[in-house]
C-alpha cells in the first residue's frame, strides 16, 4: 500500500493550495498529496505557480482537448493586453528555439507541423524500429560484466532512446554525449523559477544546439540520408515546406522528447516492477504481457506531471462540480501524474497491477497535442525492459531509489544495478 505522509508544506486552504515543488517529502513521493487532493479538492489554485491545477482524471483529459486553451497565447492577444511581462534579453536564443517548437504551437501552425512530422511517427511505421532496437539493447546488455554494477540510467536507459531519436535524424551517435548536456540544460527551464545560473546555460546550449542543427540540416541538404530529418527537408503539405527556423525548432524538439521522458520512465518502470513484488518473468512473458506491463508503468509512475495550457477566450470553465472564472491568458495546469491515480478512475491506483482493465492513462496528453512520439517510446521500453529482465532474471536494485527535485519532471536521479 502507498505510504500516505502528506508533505509537510501541504497546507490547502478553500481552494487554495501552498505545496512546494522542492519539499523533500513531495519530491519523493508526490502521490501522497494527490491522494488528499483527491479526496477534498481535485481542483485548486496552487500557490506557488499562482494558476488552477487540476488532478481528477476525467477532468484532466477533457481539458487536454479543450480547444478554448492551448499552449500559445500570444496568437490572441499581445503581451500588453495580457500584462505579461517583456522577453528576457538573456534568454533570446533560448526563445528563438522555442518560438516554432510542435510543442507550443496552435493551429494552423501546428497542423502544418504536426502534418509533416506525423508520417514518422505512426505505429506502422515506429514498429519497423523494433529489430534495431532488440540489436541495441542486446548489445548494451553483452556489454555489462557479470559480476560488476552498471547504472541503469546511464549505461542502458540513456542509450536506447538516444541512439534511436540519432538515427532517425541521421545525426551520428557520437554526438550523443554534446546533444544530452545541451538537452539537459534546456529542460531545466521547465521546472519552477530556474536559476539564474540555469537560465544562463539554457540560452548556451540553445544557440549551441542552433548552430549544430544548421550545419547538420545545410550538409543533409547536399548529402540526403534514409533518414526522418532528410524527409522533413523535402516535405511538403498544401504546398508548403518547412522553414529553417521551424526545422531546428522541430528537429531540437524530437531530439529533447525523444530521449529525456523515455529515460525517466525507464528508471521509473524499474522502481515500479521492482517493488510490486511481482516476477518479471511473469510480467515479460510474452509480448501481449510486455505491452500490459508497460502501460501499467506508464500509469503508475509517469515521467511528466504537470501540462499547462492558457485560456484563448474569457470563460466560466465548469469542472470537478464548481463553475471558475478564467480570462483570457490565464494558465491552467493538468496534473497528469495525479490523474493516473485518481480513485474514481482507477480502482486501488496505487497498486501497480497490468491487469487492471481498461487502462487507459494520460501519461503522453490527449488532443493535439497528445506526444507524438508516444509510440517510439512504448516500442522502446516494450523492447529494452523484456530484454534486461530476461538476459539478466536475477539482477537487483544496489541501493534506495531517490527522485531528482526536478518536479514537474519526475525521474531518478540514478538506479544502480547488481547483475546478479
Amino acid at each position: 500500500m502507498l505510504k500516505i505522509d502528506i508533505p509537510a508544506s501541504f497546507a490547502l486552504s478553500g481552494d487554495r493550495l501552498s505545496l512546494e515543488p522542492h519539499d523533500p517529502d513531495f519530491v519523493q513521493n508526490p502521490y501522497a498529496a494527490y491522494a488528499e487532493l483527491h479526496r477534498v479538492a481535485p481542483a485548486c489554485v496552487w500557490e506557488q505557480y499562482g494558476h488552477w491545477c487540476f488532478f481528477g482524471f476525467d477532468t484532466v483529459n477533457a481539458l487536454l482537448r479543450d480547444r478554448r486553451f492551448g499552449r500559445q497565447i500570444l496568437h490572441v492577444a499581445s503581451r500588453e493586453e495580457l500584462g505579461m511581462a517583456p522577453p528576457e534579453p538573456g534568454l533570446a536564443n533560448f526563445d528563438a528555439v522555442e518560438a516554432h517548437s510542435l510543442l507550443n504551437l496552435e493551429p494552423p501552425g501546428h497542423t502544418k507541423l504536426r502534418k509533416l512530422i506525423n508520417k514518422a511517427f505512426v505505429s506502422r511505421q515506429v514498429e519497423r524500429l523494433r529489430p534495431q532496437i532488440a540489436t541495441l539493447a542486446n548489445k548494451l546488455i553483452d556489454s555489462f560484466a557479470p559480476d560488476k554494477p552498471f547504472e541503469l540510467l546511464v549505461d542502458y536507459a540513456t542509450p536506447i532512446p538516444l541512439v534511436t531519436i540519432c538515427g532517425m535524424l541521421g545525426v551520428p551517435a557520437s554526438e550523443g554525449p554534446r546533444l544530452l548536456e545541451w538537452s539537459h540544460a534546456i529542460c531545466r527551464m521547465y521546472v519552477l523559477a530556474p536559476s539564474e545560473a540555469d537560465k544562463k546555460a539554457a540560452d548556451a546550449a540553445s544557440r549551441d544546439f542552433d548552430l549544430f542543427l544548421r550545419d547538420h540540416i545545410a550538409r543533409h541538404r547536399k548529402t540526403p540520408g534514409d533518414d526522418l530529418l532528410t524527409a522533413l527537408i523535402a516535405a511538403e503539405e498544401d504546398g508548403e515546406t518547412l522553414t529553417l527556423d521551424e526545422l531546428v525548432s522541430t528537429v531540437v524538439l524530437l531530439l529533447n522528447a525523444g530521449h529525456e521522458a523515455t529515460v525517466h520512465q525507464m528508471g521509473n518502470a524499474m522502481k515500479s516492477v521492482t517493488e510490486s513484488g511481482i516476477d518479471p518473468a511473469a510480467l515479460f512473458a510474452d509480448d501481449k504481457a510486455a505491452e500490459a506491463t508497460v502501460e501499467e508503468c506508464l500509469r503508475h509512475d509517469a515521467p511528466l506531471h504537470m501540462f499547462t495550457r492558457y485560456a484563448l477566450e474569457d470563460m466560466v470553465l465548469e469542472a470537478e462540480g464548481r463553475e471558475i472564472a478564467l480570462k483570457t491568458g490565464d494558465r491552467i495546469g493538468l496534473m497528469l501524474g495525479a490523474a493516473n491515480r485518481d480513485p474514481r478512475r482507477f480502482a486501488r491506483p496505487e497498486v501497480f497491477d497490468p491487469s487492471r482493465p481498461n487502462n487507459q492513462n494520460v501519461t503522453f496528453g490527449a488532443g493535439i497535442h497528445f506526444c507524438i512520439g508516444a509510440p517510439l517510446a512504448r516500442l522502446e521500453m516494450q523492447v529494452a525492459l523484456p530484454a534486461l529482465y530476461q538476459r539478466m532474471p536475477e539482477l537487483k536494485i544496489d541501493g534506495p531509489f531517490r527522485y531528482a527535485d526536478i518536479y514537474h519532471f519526475h525521474g531518478l536521479e540514478r538506479v544502480p544495478v547488481l547483475p546478479g
